[in-house]
């Protein structure tokens, strides 16, 4: 019998194309041609979320708009997305990985760290059969990376597809990570990529050759991490695939239909996200101890301020009365917002003791939390649609499903 390896080997899998090849599996007529998975043009969302082989061939890209798409392929055929077909077959996919170990940790719906250091079996076999596997039973592929930890072994699920393994180890790295722009790397983003080329540091090499302690003075613990993994030194664990951490924040966006422009129109939407917000962290069974708000305006900025609560709360008028308080302080109009997140932060178990203040507010809270409760179970009865506030009825700039089930805040105590 084969002796159990000492040397830690992960495997990182991911999942080729994703939503074009499961929309290509599901319809065997669409296989060999351009196909792209665009969200909707009438919500705003009118971009490719994925794309087959032969539409990235064409020069489509994740990102770009329908029509600049069809501008470069005009036999590109676009399929609306099916999130929900996506989510199963990612299941699907989990279910394919712990045949091989427990320790599996997701990285969206179309990728999976898989440490496989205590399976005897030789990891590029291990790998094989999982691109086989996932062949036969799901009509997909994937691409593997084979390494002695999660960062490279990402990397290397990223060298060659589709369809493919790649090893990156001790000896080699050097060789094959090295020449590779410093933004292949993991959480090296657009402005710590710009950052980098300031020192003049446009390789992963060149990152792995810098003073560490420069880059942590300059960029914070972020510089220093950067550095170790560029060294081969990331020694993160994958997580088990059972293994749920707590939630931090629980939060909801949008992008609307069209450009909010006054503050009522903004409140309206934090309105409608607050609702689900509120209903999430009541399922939960959780509290939350401040709020955040973003918009995004017309110009693609991003805007973001948070608050802290006097008092915990899950309910779901005290989040959209903090977040609309706050937008209304901080925002300078500018620029009309196109889209607008709302953010549940500083979370506690319901149950955590806390000092109520005011008599009269903790009525009303109480007051509160029985009408949201009693109409969690109205909408889990009979939907969301049971219950819609008229100050959304003629709201044009949200999305339809957005205009069910909310209630305004003050108004319903």
């Amino acid at each position: 019998m084969n002796e159990i390896r000492k040397q830690r080997t992960v495997l990182h899998s991911d999942a080729n194309a994703f939503y074009a090849s499961v929309e290509t599996a599901l319809d065997p007529r669409l296989k060999g041609k351009a196909v792209a998975v665009c969200g909707s043009v009438e919500k705003r969302h009118g971009i490719v979320l994925a794309k087959s082989e032969k539409a990235k061939a064409c020069g489509i890209k994740t990102g770009m708009a329908n029509w600049e798409a069809k501008r470069l392929c005009p036999d590109l055929i676009i399929v609306p997305p099916r999130h929900e077909v996506y989510a199963a077959f990612s299941l699907a996919l989990h279910e394919i990985y712990e045949r091989y170990t427990d320790l599996v940790e997701p990285f969206g719906l179309d990728e999976c760290w898989l440490d496989v250091t205590n399976n005897l079996k030789n990891p590029h076999e291990i790998a094989d059969e999982i691109r086989e596997t996932v062949k036969r039973e799901l009509g997909i592929t994937v691409s593997v990376g084979i390494s002695f930890n999660k960062v490279f072994a990402k990397l290397g699920s990223d060298l060659k597809k589709p369809d493919a393994v790649t090893e990156i180890t001790q000896e080699n790295f050097r060789d094959l990570v090295w020449k590779l722009p410093c933004s292949d790397l993991l959480y090296c983003g657009r402005a710590t990529t710009a950052r980098l080329k300031e020192f003049g540091i446009r390789t992963i090499g060149d990152l792995a050759r810098f003073p560490c302690d420069y880059l942590k003075k300059t960029l914070g613990k972020n510089g220093e991490t950067l550095w170790r993994y560029a060294n081969g030194l990331d020694e993160s664990e994958v997580a088990r695939f059972d293994a749920h951490e707590k939630a931090k924040s629980v939060g909801h966006g949008i992008t609307c239909v069209a450009d909010l422009q006054n503050e009522e129109e903004v409140r309206a939407v934090i309105v409608a996200l607050s609702q689900d917000v509120g209903r999430r962290l009541r399922k939960a069974k959780l509290r939350a101890n401040g709020v955040q708000v973003t918009v995004r305006d017309n110009g693609l900025e991003f805007h973001s301020w948070q608050k802290q609560l006097s008092a915990p709360t899950q309910e779901s008028a005290t989040v959209a009365e903090a977040c609309s308080q706050l937008f209304k302080d901080r925002y300078g109009w500018q620029k009309p917002v196109r889209a607008v997140s709302v953010t549940a932060i500083s979370l506690e178990d319901e149950n955590a003791p806390y000092q109520p203040s005011l008599l009269l507010e903790n009525k009303i809270g109480e007051k509160r939390k029985k009408v949201e409760r009693a109409l969690d179970g109205i909408c889990e009865k009979f939907g969301k649609k049971a219950i819609t506030p008229a100050v959304l009825l003629c709201d044009n700039k949200l999305p339809e499903d957005m205009k069910e089930g909310v209630v305004l805040p003050g108004k319903h105590v």
